[in-house]
């Protein structure tokens, strides 16, 4: 269990992200996005000798993996569509500047809880209008970190992992008819790895579900800590252990989430593998520094 560190709002963050098709598959239906907010002025006339731009130090970092489901076409879409809809929420109506405190931190999560459901909408509004992807869905997990907090919505059996202190903790949970099965103790977590319905989702955006249930979590941050969404495609691959010792070996996000992915597929590599690995470090710490990556491979 994670316990709650002393407060340490001043963080900066390194982060890289990456998606694989796989050895299998014959296309990548995942998706995945690192984006930055930041406080902007325009300037659009002045006297002053100053840029026409200016930024505030206050920024926040969005994190997003999703997993389309629905054939060939329809998946990647639906994973494409439901980045999209979160990114609008996020721009248009989501109030992050707000120091974050009590109970406006409830209402972030309440936000994306939102985020999530209009996202939904836009994938079952788009599979109406095109019969072809009738049935497309994705799933979702999304981490937003602003200062020294974490926040975090989910829906469908990708994964939001917190790695501290050399030991990896499991934020969420897997919808899907195994899981539930082990929740009411029918079934052993070590049976349930093999099962032939561990990838039957219980709940997604669009496929067919008519509503969705988002799972949210709030965490407080501390200088160490690294957090890692990922698709099944990694999991289905890696035991949480091996995911630990690979974590433990590369302190560099990039590096950990090429070997994450090479390893996913020297083990088999059966569907797309997506990660998404971000440090969080002391500001004052000399290698503390903002460095955000976006890579997509093959």
């Amino acid at each position: 269990m994670l316990e709650e560190p002393q407060r340490h709002p001043s963080l900066t963050v390194r982060s890289f992200g990456q998606t694989d098709r796989g050895k299998v598959r014959e296309t990548n239906e995942d998706q995945f996005l690192i984006a930055v907010l930041v406080k902007t002025l325009q300037v659009q006339s002045t006297s002053l000798p100053q840029p026409k731009i200016q930024r505030s130090n206050d920024r926040s970092h969005l994190f997003v993996v999703a997993d389309g489901m629905g054939g060939r076409a329809g998946g990647e879409q639906a994973s494409a569509l439901a980045i999209d809809s979160v990114e609008s929420f996020v721009l248009d109506s989501l109030k992050w500047f707000a120091q974050c405190k009590g109970d406006e931190q409830d209402q972030v999560l309440t936000d994306f809880q939102t985020s999530l459901s209009e996202a939904s909408l836009r994938v079952q509004s788009e599979a109406v209008k095109h019969p072809e992807l009738n049935g497309m869905g994705t799933t979702l997990t999304l981490a937003y970190s602003l200062n020294d907090e974490l926040f975090v919505a989910h829906a469908g059996d990708s994964r939001c992992y917190v790695f501290r202190n050399r030991s990896l903790y499991r934020m969420t949970r897997d919808h899907t008819v195994v899981d539930e099965m082990v929740q009411r103790g029918e079934l052993s977590a070590e049976a349930a790895k093999r099962h032939h319905w561990r990838h039957m989702i219980t709940n997604a955006l669009g496929g067919g579900f008519p509503e969705i249930e988002v799972e949210i979590h709030k965490l407080q941050l501390e200088a160490g800590d690294r957090v890692l969404l990922c698709s099944d495609g990694l999991t289905e691959m890696l035991s949480d252990e091996k995911i630990s010792q690979i974590l433990r070996a590369e302190s560099d996000p990039e590096q950990a989430c090429w070997q994450l992915v090479a390893c996913a597929n020297e083990t088999g590599g059966k569907d797309n593998i997506t990660v998404v690995v971000a440090q969080f470090d002391d500001i004052n710490e000399p290698r503390a520094r903002v460095h955000d990556h976006r890579r997509v491979s093959r």
